[in-house]
């Protein structure tokens, strides 16, 4: 079950690099499972650890003042590469709510809709801007599909109505349908299938 997602107010963690790839957000070694909880702590594996396997205290998701933040901020085409549904769930297993970003993935935006995450494509100026003040607070609506930022100025960012409800009503695409289960059946049965008609 995924947690609504109305309104998002948070710090940002920045990763400048562009063309993020699904198998940096989780190393395919780490998909052999089909549970979500966990996943979070291999988020980034390679980058958040050094070769000896101690925490790389310079990347950003190791860093104190970053701890708790649910807004990522990452450079050009994140999420591109292998379509893996494993790439949602460890970010969202992290805390991540939100990714903001001048271009996402298409596959991967749409894996991110399916598991409450919300991914945010930006005009590249603002980006470029978010990019370059790390740990700013922004405030995201949903509803109204807009992000605020510091000095209160809002932009909007493209959300079709379907992917809008169901993470305003935390249900997934499956979701969705079975709560409209008793409007299907007061269908059926207002439109029972008619006799065929001999020629």
């Amino acid at each position: 079950m995924m947690r609504p997602l109305a309104e998002l107010r948070s710090r940002t963690v920045v990763l400048r690099e562009r063309n993020i790839d699904t198998d940096q957000i989780i190393p395919a070694r780490f998909l052999t499972t089909t549970e979500r909880q966990g996943l979070g702590q291999h988020a980034f594996k390679d980058w958040r650890q050094r070769e000896d396997g101690s925490p790389n205290p310079g990347f950003p998701f190791n860093r104190p003042e970053n701890a708790g933040a649910s807004i990522l901020v990452a450079g050009r085409n994140f999420g591109c590469g292998s379509s893996r549904e494993h790439a949602p769930w460890a970010l969202v297993d992290l805390g991540v709510r939100a990714v903001i970003s001048a271009e996402i993935a298409d596959i991967f935006r749409s894996n991110a809709l399916k598991n409450g995450l919300l991914p945010v494509v930006l005009e590249e100026a603002v980006v470029d801007e978010l990019l370059d003040h790390p740990g700013i607070e922004l405030r995201i609506d949903v509803a109204r599909r807009r992000v605020t930022l510091p000095g209160g100025s809002e932009v909007e960012f493209p959300l079709d109505t379907f992917a809008r409800t169901c993470l305003l009503e935390g249900v997934d695409q499956m979701g969705y349908l079975l709560r409209q289960a008793p409007a299907i059946q007061r269908y059926e049965q207002t439109h029972q299938e008619e006799p065929a008609h001999a020629c």
